[in-house]
């Protein structure tokens, strides 16, 4: 009980607010003007005699030490082996949460080490916000209540979260009724409702965020390099002590097969779900202290939640925590939680998505069809939960930090959250720095503005309309993903030739990112077409089908500042359509309609569907071809540019013959009954061609011409 008495004296708001360094001032920023270029940091990592700290990974925690470091004056270097946030820090579920269901936990077992995690993450939550206000803004989320017992049982765990953020409080959670409730969150199940709980969290663009800190990084002077990966640990012999030590990697440019050594007084690995292989590398004998777990997310359109709130689902039917987020004009609803292999390429698997949508049908109103084809993308991130090998639930590991050093002197840091990647990175420099006796004081990074942050305010996207004449949409999305630093990406934006917009060419209609944004995406270090729609714009993460739309134009740009070659843009092509088809869902997407898939449709349907379909195929063959389907658009003086018409085709011919026959037509409907296609080019032309012809009536002889 005296852990529970400390808990609540603990609980007292802070009344302190977050300190922000006056120490901006005092630090150099060498690279304020310009980055330099990924060449220029390659012959900085190979021809600097020693850094002070070099840090293996680009993730949020790896990026976070080298700002860490390089703001304490250290010499700083950083390498990662894909590309910045390629990992589990791209795909999370956007929040910077302090963790709702951890705070439940640390009341429920008196658990104070929870508790303080829970702290920790509200104070670092409320510094994110402030560091980088373009990337991140406050969400209300709301908890359905459908007993009425559990609205004072979660009232107060909310009011408790309150509490613990004290002055970092975002905003006040409140109670809703169930009318304000359905008024706010219209798509919600009504019945049985009771009312809701709203409370604040963070939310950001997480790819962005990571990017932001890097870049910080680089400005004040860190060395760091994306496609470097690390193939072994240098180790020397200690003189005053005999023992052997870490002391640099022998690094390899992934681009070109270059090697080369880099020499450091300390070697940080925080390599996310890839701890354990880095420890290896220094010590074969190593036990695994990492136990990954994947969490599949999907996105679906936005309307299905309302623009400015998201919702938590707290008691799914397997116990687990679903979140369904507004997230970049779409909706995200995640996750899941199950025990993983390690690999860089992490496939959502179609179960795990089906689970989500049957979660997310519990909760929204039967007027609401959630349909398997409106999953426009689907993604699965591996936690690096930290563990004791012997531990059988993923669920019950805390989801906290460790900063261990071996005996070589390699310093790891494992596990941890998004949210708290800056406090994790000041822990673990101050263990490098006490370890390694660097010269060095305390962390400056506490209020450090990233990348963007500086000049950003929330009117700023207007002088960009006024100043570029760039559409509305388009400047508001510059403003929130580059900050102070839009202006950069205006400048270099093409004149549309139009009146209105003046510049900016978008890369696909429905989406703001536009063509100058690949441009500058070369200067962020973007190396691959996959790091633009992945990493450096999110349309991977939000519309696969989109994606694979405007991989083409980025490929065309990037040949042509990177000097690519035919081969080279092929290959980059493919990589790219390959990344979405495995790793963004778009295989699960395509599979909903195959040669096996079976026809569900009722005889009136059937005939009803032949109908339409004998309407295109004027000669009885069976089958349709781009040209029948032009003859009838030619009737209705609709014109589809050709290209068009066969991938229109295309998505729908099954055995790939260059026709669609009856079965493949009915195929298509069925499944779109179903719901597991939406969005059919083909199923929508057809059936507005035909109800067009229907209304027209019959052509008469005369009118047709005489023919035949």
């Amino acid at each position: 009980s005296g852990t529970f008495i400390f808990m609540i004296a603990a609980f007292k708001p802070e009344q302190a607010r977050l300190a922000y360094v006056e120490a901006e001032g005092q630090m150099k920023m060498p690279f304020e003007d310009k980055l330099p270029t990924r060449q220029e940091q390659l012959a900085t990592l190979q021809n600097t005699p020693e850094f002070d700290v070099l840090v293996v990974g680009g993730g949020a925690t790896g990026a976070g030490c080298a700002l860490d470091a390089v703001t304490r004056n250290l010499k700083t270097a950083l390498v990662e082996r894909s590309d910045f946030s390629s990992g589990t820090s791209s795909r999370s579920t956007k929040l910077i949460h302090g963790g709702v269901r951890y705070l439940q936990k640390a009341i429920m077992k008196l658990d104070y080490e929870q508790y303080m995690m829970v702290k920790e993450a509200l104070h670092e939550r409320a510094n994110l916000l402030e560091i980088a206000p373009h990337l991140s803004a406050p969400l209300p989320i709301m908890l359905p209540v459908y007993k009425w017992w559990q609205l004072p049982y979660y009232w107060a765990g909310i009011k408790m979260y309150d509490l613990v953020a004290g002055s970092h409080c975002l905003k006040s959670s409140y109670v809703l009724s169930k009318s304000k409730a359905l008024e706010l969150f219209p798509m919600l199940k009504k019945d049985k409702l009771v009312g809701a709980i709203v409370y604040y969290d963070g939310q950001h663009n997480d790819s962005r965020m990571n990017l932001a800190i890097a870049l910080a990084a680089a400005r004040y002077g860190a060395a760091i390099a994306n496609y470097t990966e690390v193939v072994r640990l240098l180790k020397m012999t200690d003189s005053a002590t005999g023992k052997e030590r870490v002391c640099g990697a022998r690094c390899r440019d992934v681009t070109t097969g270059q090697e080369f050594d880099v020499r450091a007084k300390c070697v940080i690995n925080a390599t996310g779900p890839f701890t354990d292989s880095l420890r290896k590398m220094d010590n074969q004998e190593t036990a695994n202290i990492c136990q990954p777990s994947a969490g599949v997310h999907i996105v679906i359109p936005g309307y299905y939640s309302p623009d400015n709130m998201g919702l938590l689902d707290p008691a799914t039917s397997d116990g687990r925590v679903i979140f369904f987020l507004p997230w970049e004009k779409m909706t995200i609803a995640g996750t899941t939680d199950t025990p993983t292999d390690v690999t860089a390429h992490p496939i959502p698997m179609e179960e795990d998505i089906n689970f989500i949508l049957s979660e997310v049908r519990n909760y929204l109103s039967p007027d609401v069809e959630v349909r398997r084809g409106d999953v426009l993308a689907a993604w699965s991130g591996i936690r690096p939960l930290v563990t004791d090998p012997n531990s059988k639930d993923t669920q019950s590991i805390c989801r906290n930090h460790v900063v261990s050093i071996s005996n070589t002197g390699l310093v790891t840091i494992a596990g941890g959250k998004w949210t708290t990647y800056r406090s994790m990175a000041e822990e673990t420099l101050d263990a490098a720095i006490k370890e390694h006796k660097l010269p060095a004081g305390p962390s400056r990074t506490m209020g450090l503005m990233l990348e963007g942050g500086k000049d950003w305010t929330p009117t700023l996207y207007i002088r960009l309309v006024q100043d570029y004449g760039l559409e509305n949409e388009v400047a508001q999305h510059l403003a929130a993903t580059y900050g102070g630093r839009a202006f950069e990406v205006a400048k270099m934006a093409q004149v549309t030739g139009k009146r209105w917009p003046i510049v900016g060419k978008r890369l696909v209609s429905e989406f703001p990112y536009i063509e100058s944004e690949v441009i500058y995406a070369i200067k962020e270090y973007a190396c691959t077409a996959i790091d633009v729609i992945a990493r450096r714009t999110r349309l991977g993460f939000l519309n696969v089908q989109a994606a694979d739309e405007a991989l083409p134009r980025i490929v065309k740009i990037m040949a042509k500042q990177l000097d690519w070659s035919e081969q080279k843009k092929k290959e980059e092509l493919e990589a790219a359509k390959t990344f979405l088809y495995q790793e963004m869902g778009y295989k699960a997407r395509s599979e909903q309609l195959t040669k096996t898939t079976e026809i569900s449709l009722t005889p009136q349907e059937v005939a009803r569907y032949k109908k339409r379909f004998y309407k295109f195929d004027k000669e009885s063959k069976g089958f349709i071809t781009t040209l029948d389907v032009q003859h009838v658009l030619e009737r209705l003086s609709i014109q589809i540019d050709e290209n068009a018409l066969h991938e229109i085709l295309n998505e729908v011919d099954l055995n790939k013959n260059g026709q669609v026959e009856l079965d493949e037509f009915l195929q298509l409907m069925s499944a779109v009954q179903r719901g597991q296609i939406s969005d059919s080019r083909l199923a929508i032309l057809m059936k507005t061609a035909e109800e067009s012809l229907d209304l027209r009536g019959p052509v008469s002889v005369d009118r047709s011409g005489g023919g035949v």
